[in-house]
């Protein structure tokens, strides 16, 4: 048996260098994945800093996450945003003349729409004296959409800046082949029908190949999936690891949906159908079902699978962020303070997913914080086994000293604390929306919960990742 494992793990394409540090290291956190919910904490410092402005969310929405090619299959990106726009308005009553700016992220564009930020807010009914732009960072688009807002507010330049994000993965552009297009271009230049003819004469039908889009790294030709499975196996985890974990995921989003607590969600009347009021992504199986699943990205011996993977997904999100001074004065209660944020970036081939890890360090020793500080962990789930892999190079001293140029390890996060209300395998992942999703379910469990210090982190494409600190606002 040890010989076939060491025969698989070893002709798994492009196996990592670190792979055997941590492949006799099994992940032993089975026991621990249904653990009970954190006990309220006491109070803490807060992580205001002098001269420099509070900025607060003063509350945050997403209309439902939905499996692409369900509900929303016939609609555009501009129309999911200007929901999640309407469903804030609603939500927070803000004067519409009272917003600054506006700044939304995604990754896929509609071209007819590549601004969507604009699009949406006019179609809300913002003025079209309020200024809007769109960000792109992959997975943590949103992210940088916020963090874009926390900058303009602390800086002074505007009071009150609405950020978030949106993905239509139910109807991506799908391209000509470049010689299609360079002859369509060449046509609608031609002057003459000599001209045209001589162009039309060189036409062949190989030029009628599309060009499909795929979630893959351009820099390296591999998708997301296929380095999920690589990672997975450097570190060891098992199929059965990453099985219930992804079982955790949905369970605890299943009953976090039944008790009421996914509270960011507001409705959707989609247009010619019915009104949109859950996410339909929430599926908890058996790890029985799970287990004959075949693996989807390395055949046959891969362990990631549809099962323990986050879905393609269609969603927006919106949340408003203020100067807490202006907030006040608005007559607002807000939810938290965003504090202190980083941004990293690392090797795209061996590293695409390991951002949170290199991230959540850095962020806390900006805030002057240790992990026994956090109350609420809120990371990106884009796979059980980026996940649990990230688990084990924060826990390994051995891994900081030799990719991150670190005396010790971090530590990786407390289950109890962790994604207690599910996360991307099972609330479903919009690209360019999740980073929001992902802070007011920080901002939500601390209220809730009594705790005040949340840790929100997210790997990206390109080998990117994103890491912040939510601190609950006073009750």
């Amino acid at each position: 048996m040890t010989s076939l494992l060491t025969y698989t793990f070893k002709n798994l394409p492009n196996t990592s260098k670190w792979a055997v540090q941590f492949f006799v290291r099994p992940l032993s956190c089975s026991s621990q994945l249904r653990a009970a919910p954190a006990a309220q904490t006491k109070s803490k410092k807060t992580l205001a800093k002098p001269n420099i402005r509070n900025v607060v969310v003063v509350d945050g929405v997403r209309i439902p996450f939905l499996q692409s090619g369900t509900s929303y299959k016939d609609l555009m990106p501009h129309d999911l945003a200007r929901a999640a726009l309407s469903g804030l308005l609603t939500r927070t009553n803000v004067p519409k003349d009272v917003v600054d700016y506006i700044i939304f992220g995604t990754v896929i564009q509609e071209v007819k729409t590549s601004n969507v930020a604009r699009e949406a807010a006019l179609g809300a009914g913002f003025s079209d004296k309020t200024p809007a732009h769109t960000v792109t960072m992959a997975c943590i688009s949103a992210n940088q959409a916020m963090t874009t807002g926390i900058g303009l507010i602390a800086s002074g330049q505007y009071d009150v800046v609405v950020a978030g994000g949106v993905e239509l993965m139910s109807d991506v552009p799908i391209r000509h082949s470049r010689k299609m297009r360079k002859m369509m271009l060449e046509l609608n230049k031609a002057k003459t029908l000599g001209q045209r003819l001589s162009l039309i004469s060189k036409f062949r039908l190989n030029f009628l190949s599309p060009e499909l889009p795929a979630v893959a790294e351009f820099s390296t030709s591999e998708t997301m999936g296929h380095s999920a499975d690589r990672l997975a196996a450097a570190f060891a985890v098992s199929r059965l690891d990453q099985d219930e974990y992804a079982l955790r995921s949905h369970s605890l989003a299943k009953k976090a949906q039944d008790e009421g607590l996914l509270s960011d969600v507001v409705p959707f009347k989609v247009p010619g159908r019915e009104t949109v009021t859950k996410d339909n992504g929430i599926r908890p199986s058996s790890l029985e079902q799970m287990a004959k699943l075949k693996p989807a990205f390395i055949k046959p011996y891969g362990t990631v699978t549809a099962a323990n993977s986050s879905f393609l997904t269609d969603g927006a999100s919106a949340m408003l962020i203020m100067a807490e001074e202006k907030a006040l004065a608005l007559g607002y209660k807000p939810k938290a303070y965003l504090r202190d944020f980083v941004y990293v970036s690392q090797d795209p081939k061996d590293q695409l997913l390991l951002g949170p890890t290199y991230a959540t360090p850095k962020v806390l020793e900006k805030a002057g914080l240790t992990m026994n500080d956090i109350d609420a962990f809120e990371f990106h789930e884009a796979f059980s086994g980026q996940i649990l892999a990230n688990f084990k190079a924060m826990d390994s001293d051995w891994f900081a000293q030799n990719y991150m140029g670190r005396k010790t390890k971090v530590g990786s996060p407390p289950l109890e604390k962790f994604n207690n209300w599910g996360g991307s395998l099972s609330l479903g992942h919009p690209f360019g929306a999740t980073g929001c999703r992902l802070v007011m379910a920080a901002a939500n469990r601390l209220r809730k919960d009594g705790g005040q210090y949340g840790l929100v982190a997210a790997c990206a494409a390109g080998g990117q990742g994103h890491a912040m600190i939510v601190e609950a606002y006073p009750k």
